[in-house]
């Protein structure tokens, strides 16, 4: 019943948001099912923080003057007055906030002349692979954070910012971007390792029973895959270029921990090779398999067909409406008392020797390996 639920499930569709055509560059149109704005900040220092929800923007200046490091997280895009008001407060371009509002947009860097814009993807597994965008300014003493639902990968950074684990609360908002970024590419290992888990299953099933199901299961596993190429691919870049271009909003000490974040995505490209390779595999083991078992049903039709040939042959002949009493060669057995079983026995003879015969060429029974030398 699972395996028929899951074959009928709709793939799901993805839907972009853009302006009308014509309209001029900075646009905000939002999806009218986004859910509304909730803003939280969490300001901090070396030894404290301070940590608000609902917060409204224009009391965000304020905390920014207090403290050294301030995130601001935005979760929904439902209010597109709300989010140009920040956008404002904070000084972004308006192409940034058209980004931020049009989601799906592919992992990239751009500098700006306060400040950095980065756009990543999100990743989650309800039960299908679904993408979410997570778009990031860092300033100077600021880190803005934007997401298109409630929801995200970042509850240990914020734990390490409450308990003071760790150097994030010792360092810049550098930092703080870093751990943003690698909280949100740690959450890919769990999810490859699960496709790697279906991949095993899959393979299991096409090697001992094969089914019809498996088709669309495979093809549901290539295209989960597909998106997290399309996902993984650019997020590499996009470290990349933090990490090559020069920018005073990142130091140097900050670019050594991308450096890790940058072998954890070609790690990530390592595994999915690994099982695209695998699901692509499947297709082939599966028709092969499938190509095989019509073989050998093919096989037993043709032996069962040939065995039959020369048993109707002599039903045949014992058939034919001649008089004995016409002719002494005019089948005489049917007139002899052991007619029938002699024709019984002769097609169980037959049939028999036929199999026999099939037996010693090695078309039926075990497979006949050479001699070993």
């Amino acid at each position: 019943m699972a395996r028929h639920e899951r074959r009928k499930k709709p793939l799901m569709r993805v839907k972009h948001r853009r302006p009308p055509a014509g309209a001029p560059p900075g646009t905000l149109v939002v999806d009218p099912d986004a859910p509304q704005p909730i803003v939280r900040v969490i300001a901090f220092g070396p030894d404290q923080l301070h940590e608000e929800l609902h917060t409204e923007p224009e009391k965000i200046s304020d905390l920014m003057a207090q403290w050294p490091v301030t995130w601001v997280n935005v979760d929904g895009l439902g209010n597109p007055e709300l989010i140009r008001r920040i956008g404002q407060l904070f000084g972004l371009h308006s192409l940034a906030l058209e980004d931020v509002i049009n989601g799906h947009q592919r992992p990239k860097v751009e500098d700006y002349e306060h400040h950095l814009f980065i756009t990543t993807q999100m990743t989650k597994l309800t039960p299908r692979i679904e993408t979410e965008q997570i778009s990031l300014f860092l300033g100077k003493n600021f880190v803005l954070t934007f997401q298109e639902r409630p929801g995200d990968c970042f509850d240990p950074v914020r734990e390490h910012l409450r308990q003071g684990r760790g150097r994030i609360r010792q360092s810049p908002a550098d930092y703080l971007a870093y751990a943003l970024i690698d909280a949100i590419i740690d959450t890919y290992f769990p999810i490859l390792e699960h496709c790697g888990e279906v991949a095993e299953e899959l393979e299991a099933a096409v090697l001992t029973a094969p089914e019809g199901d498996l088709i669309p299961r495979i093809h549901h596993l290539k295209m989960d895959l597909l998106t997290l190429r399309r996902v993984i691919w650019p997020q590499r870049d996009m470290v990349n270029t933090l990490i090559r271009d020069f920018s005073s909003l990142i130091d140097d000490q900050t670019r050594i921990y991308l450096r890790d974040s940058y072998d954890h995505t070609i790690q990530l490209l390592d595994m999915l090779d690994t099982h695209r390779e695998v699901s692509s595999g499947l297709i082939e083991i599966y028709l092969s398999g499938m190509s095989s078992r019509t073989n050998d049903i093919m096989k037993m039709l043709t032996i069962i067909a040939t065995i039959f040939i020369p048993l109707g042959f002599i039903a045949s002949v014992y058939g034919m409406n001649f008089d004995p009493r016409v002719s002494p060669w005019n089948m005489p057995e049917l007139n002899w008392r052991w007619g029938y079983p002699f024709a019984i026995g002769l097609m169980m003879a037959v049939a028999v020797g036929l199999l026999g015969y099939f037996r010693s060429r090695g078309w039926i029974g075990p497979v006949r390996r050479p001699p070993s030398a």
